[in-house]
C-alpha cells in the first residue's frame, strides 16, 4: 500500500451467462464491498479474466474470498450428493489459485467467508463434509429451505484472534451453509463452533492474519456493529501490512 486506504480485492460468483447475448457475467452481493469500504477499505472485484492470479494479488493489501455456491466435490476427492449446487470449474480454479497465492505471501491478510474459507481448507489438503444433517443432525440449522439463510450463536477460544476482534467468546451469526470442514488442512486451527460441534472459524497458524468463518458477516454489518469488527480488523491488517 502506497499510502492511503488499502485495496481489498474480494473474488465473485460466475463465470456464468445470466444475460441475453449470452455474455458471461461476474457478480457479486453488494453487501461485501459496502462492508470493505465502511471499514476504510478500498474494495476491488476479482474473478477469473486474463490477468493472472499472482499479477492481481500483487496490487492487493488484503483478500477477501467470498461465499457462493459449492466446490465441485471432485476438487477434494468428494463424493456425489444431491444437495450440491451452482458448481463452476472455472470460479474453484480460480479461487484456488488465488488462495494459494496469498497463504504465500507473508504479508497479505486474507479472510475467507462461508465457501472461503472452504477453499482455504481445500487449498491447505483439507477436505469437507457434503451434507452438514447427514453428519451432525438437525440439533442446529445452518440455512433454512429451500436454500436460506438464519442465525444461532457461535462460540469462539478464549485468547484466540476471534475473541480479540469481538471481545467475547459467544455471539449470534448469520448462517447460509450445508457443508463444513471434515479434514482439517495442514496449519489450520479450529477456533470457533457452533452447538452441535461443525467448526465455524479457523486461524492460520502460521499467519494469524488469515482467518476462514463460516457465518456471513457481511449480511450483519448494517445492523450489528459487533460484526463490522471483523472487517475492520482485515482492513487495520492490511494497513498495517
Amino acid at each position: 500500500m502506497a499510502g492511503g486506504a488499502p485495496v481489498i480485492g474480494i473474488t465473485t460468483y460466475g463465470p456464468e451467462v445470466l444475460v441475453p447475448g449470452g455474455l458471461s457475467v461476474l457478480s457479486l452481493p453488494r453487501v461485501y464491498s459496502d462492508a470493505v469500504a465502511d471499514a476504510g477499505g478500498i474494495p476491488v472485484l476479482l474473478g477469473i479474466s486474463a490477468a493472472p492470479p499472482e499479477e492481481m494479488l500483487a496490487r492487493l493489501d488484503g483478500l477477501v474470498i467470498a461465499g457462493g455456491g459449492d466446490l465441485d466435490p471432485a476438487t477434494y476427492g468428494g463424493g456425489e450428493h444431491e444437495s450440491v449446487y451452482m458448481v463452476n470449474a472455472d470460479r474453484d480454479a480460480f479461487e484456488m489459485a488465488m488462495a494459494r497465492g496469498a497463504l504465500a505471501r507473508e504479508d497479505l491478510p486474507v479472510l475467507g467467508i462461508c465457501r472461503g474459507m472452504q477453499v482455504l481448507n481445500i487449498a491447505l489438503g483439507g477436505d469437507l463434509e457434503l451434507h452438514i444433517p447427514d453428519v451432525y443432525g438437525d440439533e442446529v440449522a445452518h440455512r433454512l429451505p429451500p436454500r436460506n439463510p438464519t442465525h444461532h450463536p457461535v462460540r469462539v477460544e478464549p485468547g484466540s484472534a476471534f475473541e480479540h476482534i469481538y471481545g467475547r467468546t459467544e455471539f449470534d451469526v448469520c448462517s447460509w451453509h450445508h457443508q463444513c470442514v471434515r479434514e482439517l488442512g495442514r496449519d489450520l486451527v479450529p477456533v470457533a463452533w457452533s452447538a452441535d460441534g461443525v467448526i465455524e472459524g479457523v486461524v492460520y497458524g502460521p499467519r494469524p492474519g488469515v482467518l476462514g468463518i463460516q457465518w456471513h458477516p457481511e449480511m450483519q454489518v448494517r445492523d450489528d456493529p459487533l460484526q463490522r469488527r471483523l472487517f475492520e480488523a482485515l482492513v487495520e491488517s492490511a494497513r498495517d501490512g
